[in-house]
């Protein structure tokens, strides 16, 4: 549905090609706006294109330009004309690096980079998208859910890297706009795992708990996550983006809390024979670390056994008016989509002889 205001009205996305970017170009698109996008190389843009045009046509309304988190060149050019941007684009490696600077340098740079470019520009608003991991990794534990009041601890031994890069990427966005007077052109989203249908194969790291599950794993680990809707997120940075009270602020985005146990069984009572691959059984948390010293994947989430965090959005949904999707329907969107895009191959019955 278009909006009315949205008319003759630019914004860029950084990072269009990724999970959630394609999503936000999607939703400005579907309201209306004219949408720029970035990406690393302009030999991505096909792929980009054709994702975006498996839910919509973009018609003339899509540019896509190259540009780099790591480097200078093209940001200026990107942001010329744009009245906002939503700055998506951010380093999730499958596994933690050894150093973590090559995380935090690319995060923290590009981020600054892309607000720079932006505010010189004279942008109406940033939105930034960070991550609840720049909220839960604090040193004391909470007895209360967390808000946005709350910081992780980069000095935190526990945090990934990962984190680590979120975390201070974030404190270098509100120390830059301080620092320029212009606060208010700013604002940030801590979304959690974002799940949700998948339109190409440049998959966050978040989906590759429903492929692990529907492909077969040998059990499932006591891990839980904060999970919320790749288009709930996707709505909440054009809330974040348009609505005045947004500027200046935080907000989390989550549905739900669900241990990968109750993922599983999800998956087995809505998909059926699709999800026939799909563990019952739990692994024991001695098992996971062991498997985890020869699995990077497995390691980067070994912090979390066994760990149950209270995280709140009820920031968002007062003063921003969002209201996520019940998770159920995203894990099994999500499922359904990588099932329709053969990422996961489903047993083919045997013919009678």
């Amino acid at each position: 549905m278009e909006d009315s205001q949205a008319q003759m009205k630019t914004a860029l996305v950084t990072g269009g090609s990724g999970f959630l970017g394609s999503w936000c170009v999607i939703d400005l698109l579907r309201r209306g706006y004219r949408v720029r996008t970035t990406v690393r190389d302009l030999s991505r843009e096909a792929a980009l294109r054709a994702a975006i045009a498996s839910v919509l046509d973009a018609g003339e309304r899509l540019s896509v330009a190259a540009a780099d988190l790591r480097s200078d060149d093209g940001w200026e050019q990107a942001v010329n004309g744009c009245d906002y941007v939503l700055h998506v684009a951010s380093p999730f490696p499958a596994a933690q690096p050894k150093d973590p600077d090559e995380l935090i340098v690319p995060a923290r740079e590009g981020t600054l980079r892309v607000l720079e470019a932006s505010l010189d520009a004279g942008v109406q608003r940033v939105v930034v998208t960070s991550s609840i991991a720049a909220i839960t990794g604090g040193l004391q534990p909470s007895s209360s859910a967390l808000t946005e009041d709350d910081w992780s601890d980069p000095d935190n031994p526990r945090l990934t890297a990962y984190a680590r890069s979120k975390t201070i990427a974030e404190r270098a966005a509100w120390d830059f706009v301080r620092q320029r007077g212009e606060t208010e052109k700013l604002a940030v989203i801590n979304p959690g795992a974002i799940l949700g249908p998948v339109l190409s194969d440049d998959r966050s790291y978040s989906i590759e708990m429903i492929e692990r599950l529907l492909k077969g794993m040998p059990g499932v680990p006591r891990i839980g996550f904060a999970i919320v809707d790749v288009r709930d997120v996707a709505d909440l940075h054009l809330r974040a983006m348009t609505i005045p009270e947004a500027g200046g602020e935080r907000f989390i985005a989550v549905g739900s809390f669900q241990w990968m146990e109750q993922v599983a069984e999800v998956l087995r009572d809505r998909l059926g024979k699709e999800a026939v691959k799909v563990p019952q059984r739990t692994v024991p948390n001695l098992l996971v670390r062991a498997m985890a010293l020869f699995d990077p994947g497995i390691r980067s989430i070994v912090g979390q056994l066994g760990r149950r965090t209270e995280i709140s959005s009820e920031k968002a949904r007062t003063l921003l008016g969002w209201s996520p999707r019940p998770t159920p329907e995203t894990i099994v969107d999500c499922a359904q989509s990588l099932i329709d895009q053969g990422v996961v191959k489903q047993p083919t019955s045997k013919r009678e002889p």
